[in-house]
């Protein structure tokens, strides 16, 4: 199970003998230190760098590279350690960038010896920065656990070891850097764009700043991760992704002249540098060659990764970037446009003398039609962004495996239950105003590290509050019910239970497809019996299995305990929940999702206004989604409002009748 982690969040780590992998779009430099209880270095001799890369159970790259591999054995460390912090570094005086905020931004990863990753983090908002203490992996009463940090240091090198207690840090500094020149040769430089144009679209990044100079920082790993929900969790929330990084790239240029510049820039190149911090093991399948004056035809897969479902995966991210790139660089123009031609004006009926005959006039129509003519190349460019980006759309949406697919694609009538889980699940789709039939795939990655909110309320659109409030439930509990289904049909066999609340049995007919298939845990719990008795079972669950982690003693956990994923879907809440089941229900979705339960909630926040401000960190943690369309979800890039359309089924279409007795014939042959 992968954490995505924030600035400040940790994670307990399952083993102690574990990769650290780093992953930056230009060379870097890679060491670690060692610290005591207190975090302090002893010594030069507990510090890992080019000049010195190995000590026990600690070894680092002899060179500055763009990607890194640090080999870490935290049973072999020596007496006394008890934290290992990973250091990066620009190098000094080779001519390449001095700080962060000019690169793209650093990736880093604690995986296992066999590559499967553990927990990441992407260092954002570093600016001037030249040298950040990325992450750090620690000991906590016997249990070693890794902490995202990105602690940015403006006077590089030495003042980071200086704030490690290390003794004359500018002296060390400077032997470090002095390893990194000397091997500079052989360092790994970034892979050239595969096509002539350069990079993908940076129309947003124009800024005074300078940060156009710099690739976009990466797509956050799960959209609705990256994806908040200012308007749903209420006037004292701030955006908490939970589980993926919250990327903070520059947002839509400042008004001046460099952006109506780029707003003119050249067309999207496929070849996404940022799509993945790995490289594949073998080539992805390239465009065939354009011709002259030509862009080049997009492809499918047309994206780094170690298997063609990495590839679909990081190929959609990089789409979504691209869309709000463009469409950001093209409001930002408009801006400008606007602002210029109200400075124009302004200038133009300063002077009296023009207030009289057609002086005015002739300014006025002069100034409109400058805005007019930059407004039209910032719409020509855009078209040419997107019309490419529909192109490759075009391309990747008949290729998606069943669990990044619609409903509608034919994938799933010929879809067979996987014997492995998939990276990623598809529960929806994104779109701009500029351009409506453009749509962007909402992925989110699997296992779920965080729960889902079905908003039941009228409130939630326009399209909501014209319906009635009847048929907005039902449809919120149908989509739930599909939801609950695509899960269930892109786990292995046995891997993914579901169970179900529904206190009043009001949910009976969406509930059907699911009931009358066989594939529930159980029957819906009605009822306060019910209720309290799946809650209880769910949180034992909980319980029993952070004991067993904690204590490192999974062979322990009872014979009878379903250690596979769990889902819970709620219907109608906080209708048949007292308070000691609202308590179970706030425990399973803060600590659920660590251990394999999540939630999937169909319910209307204010009918559960009655219980005050107790519930809101409730909301807060749930990824907040809609049954009708609505414009709710904020990209951390740009901002920008993005309308969320939810999966249907293609009206007529049997293909949850043909699914879920699949899953249930194969839960049967495997025996569970």
């Amino acid at each position: 199970m992968t954490a995505e982690l924030v600035r400040g969040q940790n994670h307990t780590l399952p083993q102690t003998r574990l990769e650290i992998r780093v992953s930056a779009g230009t060379p870097v430099v890679a060491g670690a230190t060692l610290g005591d209880e207190r975090g302090t270095v002893r010594g030069i001799e507990w510090i890992a760098h080019p000049g010195s890369p190995q000590l026990p159970g600690l070894e680092v790259s002899q060179q500055a590279a763009a990607d890194h591999r640090l080999a870490v054995d935290l049973e072999a460390l020596p007496t006394g350690a008890h934290r290992v912090t990973v250091l990066l570094a620009l190098p000094v005086g080779v001519g390449g960038p001095v700080r962060f905020g000019a690169v793209p931004a650093p990736f880093v990863a604690v995986t296992g010896l066999d590559g499967t990753e553990i927990a990441s983090f992407t260092l954002t908002d570093l600016d001037a920065e030249s040298a950040v203490s990325a992450l750090e992996l620690y000991r906590r009463q016997d249990v070693w656990k890794v902490r995202a940090v990105g602690q940015g240091y403006a006077g590089g090198l030495a003042a980071m070891l200086a704030d490690q207690g290390v003794t004359e840090p500018a002296a060390l500094a400077g032997t470090i850097q002095e390893a990194v020149t000397r091997g500079l040769a052989r360092s790994v430089a970034p892979p050239p764009p595969r096509t002539p144009e350069g990079d993908r679209v940076r129309h947003a990044t124009g800024s005074a700043d300078h940060r156009s100079t710099a690739p976009p920082p990466p797509p956050a790993p799960e959209p609705p991760e990256p994806l908040t929900d200012p308007a749903a969790t209420g006037p004292a929330h701030t955006a908490q992704p939970h589980t993926a990084p919250g990327p903070a790239a520059p947002g839509p240029a400042a008004a001046g002249p460099a952006a109506a510049g780029t707003s003119a820039g050249g067309p999207i190149n496929y070849a996404h540098p940022r799509r993945q911090h790995a490289a594949p093991p073998s080539p992805p399948p390239t465009a065939p060659p354009a011709q002259p004056g030509q862009p080049a035809q997009p492809v499918a897969g047309d994206a780094t990764g170690w298997s063609m479902d990495e590839r679909l995966y990081n190929q959609i991210w990089g789409m979504f970037e691209d869309l709000a790139r463009a469409v950001a660089a093209y409001r930002s123009a408009v801006d400008f446009a606007e602002s210029r031609m109200d400075q124009e004006l302004d200038r133009a009926l300063s002077d009296p003398r023009n207030r009289i005959g057609g002086a005015g006039d002739r300014a006025r129509e002069a100034a409109r039609a400058k805005r007019d003519e930059l407004t039209s190349r910032a719409r020509e460019a855009l078209d040419r962004d997107l019309a490419q980006l529909a192109a490759e759309a075009a391309v990747v949406e008949p290729a998606l495996p069943a669990a990044y697919a619609g409903w509608g694609n034919p994938v799933w009538h010929a879809h067979r239950i996987p014997m492995e889980i998939p990276m990623a699940l598809r529960i929806g789709d994104l779109h701009l105003p500029e351009r409506t039939d453009l749509r962007i795939p909402l992925l989110v990655r699997l296992p779920l590290e965080r729960g889902i909110w079905m908003d039941s309320g009228r409130a939630a659109s326009e399209a909501a509050a014209l319906m009635d409030t009847d048929r907005l439930r039902r449809l919120a509990m149908e989509t739930a019910v599909a939801h609950a289904a695509r899960l269930l049909a892109v786990y292995p066999p046995g891997e993914f239970a579901v169970h179900v609340i529904d206190p009043a049995g009001s949910a009976a007919g969406p509930l059907a497809p699911l009931v009358e298939a066989g594939v529930l845990a159980g029957p819906p719990a009605a009822g306060p019996g019910g209720v309290a008795s799946v809650l209880a079972h769910l949180t034992r669950r909980v319980d029993l299995v952070q004991m067993a982690v904690r204590a490192r003693a999974a062979d322990s956990l009872p014979p009878d305990l379903d250690t596979g994923e769990q889902l819970l879907v709620v219907n109608d809440f906080p209708h048949g929940f007292d308070d000691r089941a609202v308590t179970q229900l706030r425990y399973l979705a803060d600590e659920g999702p660590a251990v394999g339960v999540h939630l999937l909630m169909v319910a209307d926040r204010e009918e559960a206004s009655a219980y005050g401000p107790i519930l809101d960190p409730l909301w807060r943690s749930l990824l907040r989604i809609t049954p009708v369309a609505d414009s709710h979800l904020a990209d951390p890039w740009v901002g920008h409002a993005w309308t969320y359309e939810p999966l249907t089924v293609p009206p007529g279409s049997r293909v949850l009748e043909q699914v879920l007795p699949a899953v249930a014939e194969a839960r049967r042959a495997a025996g569970r």
